[in-house]
């Protein structure tokens, strides 16, 4: 038994589809268009027989002449519908059963109006779909967030800012897709379910697989699998791949999100801060056509150089810590205590390893001042366990990150490739993992096989493109650039 209220609009638009049922199917399986309402705006006055489908999205009902707009994902077009085009049964057939929201075909010339605006005059029309729900009057504005997440469907149909933001999101990986095979890198995919949690530093989702009666971790980084097809014989490999990882929710963060994830052999992470700025900088004048982005509605120049700084330089310029000298988890929380900085961390600190506290403390002092684009650099080794360790200093690692507006766009670095080293460094990740440090990596028995067979030297990196869309789109909270962010279900 159906217990949905239904708002009286609702129950008036159910009733039409008696009468639509009466003149024609209210739901047909396709209709033939000769262009996309985009294209048919730049054609020009005159063209006959132009077949255009769309939702209407906004309506004026009169006497003998009428008027509609129709729009999809891209533009939108006015359409006028007149009696003595279209006939009387047709027209008195529109006037008592279309509503905003409805799906139409609409088939006639191209002209363009006494106030300059480009519209199809129909000739003939045929219903596409019926609209039960009407189409809210208002859905904008910091009250209805909630709502636009929940319901992307009605955000897109309603606000402009949605539509140019996903149209953008598609365009941005359409072009980094197209730098990355111009510059000889190939899409490969891998799994995401794992036996091993094994790629970055966080806490996984854990799955159970029924057939094989076997609990399995969903993917936290696709690195260690993209790596291994550089054993495999690859030289140049990424992936658009979907990641989760069981942690915290902010405005920059979320647990499901896109990372893209590449890996060059014979590269370092020296050469990996140049592409990737090139890479950049190439994507949005491509996007935008100059070298800008805009940042909490300042404007940032991105041409030219980045500047780099290490991480102890930059923890040393807000924070009177040094982490080479607290180079023991012990001295470091010391020194916290002594200062009585408050870090929020899901894991408490006393069970972080070094690493992981020292990221906690850069993230809490120091990452919400940078705006422009920066390259941090030498990260502590304990903080990058599948990272090779700088020739010059044993305790830091090649490797780097990009960030802007405080926001880590990009994490790269020289590979390990030596798989003695990075067995001991993965026992000291198990070591740290039991003893509560619940970020800290897994031993992966079968990475180690792998590089056994012999690793070139490799550089990799990740970006997320979630971030990287939220960044060049100036939008205010990451869930603004995932068409369907998870949310906790409403009570039915």
């Amino acid at each position: 038994m159906d217990n949905i209220i239904r708002s009286e609009q609702e129950l008036v638009r159910r009733g039409k589809l008696d009468k639509i049922r009466e003149f024609c199917n209210p739901y047909p399986d396709k209709y033939d268009i000769t262009n996309s309402i985009k294209e048919a705006r730049e054609i020009p006055d005159g063209a006959k027989d132009i077949a255009i489908a769309g939702r209407i999205v906004f309506l004026r009902k009169m006497g003998k002449l009428s008027f509609l707009r129709i729009r999809d994902i891209e533009a939108s077009i006015q359409v006028s519908f007149q009696l003595d085009l279209l006939g009387e049964d047709n027209y008195k057939f529109f006037k008592s059963c279309i509503d905003v929201g409805d799906f139409i075909g609409v088939k006639g010339e191209i002209v363009t109006t006494q106030t300059g605006e480009k519209t199809l005059r129909a000739h003939s029309f045929e219903f596409l779909g019926k609209a039960l729900r009407p189409l809210p009057e208002k859905f904008h504005g910091l009250a209805d967030q909630e709502m636009k997440y929940r319901n992307r469907y009605v955000d897109l149909i309603m606000n402009e800012d949605a539509r140019e933001r996903f149209l953008f999101r598609s365009k941005l990986i359409w072009e980094i897709r197209s730098f990355l095979n111009n510059n000889g890198y190939i899409e490969i995919e891998t799994p995401i379910l794992n036996n091993k949690a094994s790629g970055a530093m966080a806490k996984p989702f854990v799955t159970h697989h029924n057939a094989l009666d076997i609990d399995l971790y969903l993917r936290i980084a696709p690195e260690t699998y993209l790596k291994r097809a550089i054993v495999g014989g690859f030289t140049k490999v990424y992936e658009f791949a979907r990641c989760f990882r069981n942690e915290g929710m902010d405005t920059t963060h979320l647990q499901d999100f896109t990372m893209l994830e590449g890996y060059g052999a014979y590269l370092n992470y020296r050469d990996n801060m140049k592409f990737l700025r090139e890479m950049i900088q190439s994507v949005v004048m491509n996007l935008f056509g100059k070298l800008e982005i805009t940042i909490n509605g300042e404007v940032i120049d991105i041409s030219g150089e980045w500047d780099s700084i290490s991480m102890r330089d930059l923890i040393l310029k807000y924070c009177p810590i040094d982490i080479y000298e607290c180079d023991t988890k012990e001295k470091l929380l010391d020194k916290i205590e002594e200062l009585n900085l408050e870090i929020d961390s899901e894991t408490p600190l006393l069970e972080l390893g070094y690493g992981n506290l020292v990221d906690q403390l850069y993230k809490k002092t120091a990452r919400c001042h940078i705006v422009e684009p920066v390259f941090l650099i030498e990260h502590p080794i304990s903080l990058s366990p599948l990272a090779r360790a700088n020739d010059d200093n044993k305790n830091i690692t090649d490797r780097f990150q990009l960030v802007i507006n405080g926001a880590e766009i990009i994490n790269a670095y020289s590979e390990l490739v030596d798989p003695i080293e990075q067995e001991k460094r993965l026992i000291q990740q198990a070591e740290l993992k039991s003893n509560g440090d619940e970020e800290a990596m897994m031993m992966d028995r079968d990475y180690i096989s792998a590089m056994e067979y012999g690793m070139p030297p490799i550089s990799g990196w990740g970006i997320g493109i979630d971030r990287l869309v939220q960044i060049l789109t100036d939008a205010p909270n990451i869930k603004d650039c995932v068409m369907f962010p998870l949310m906790k279900p409403e009570d039915e």
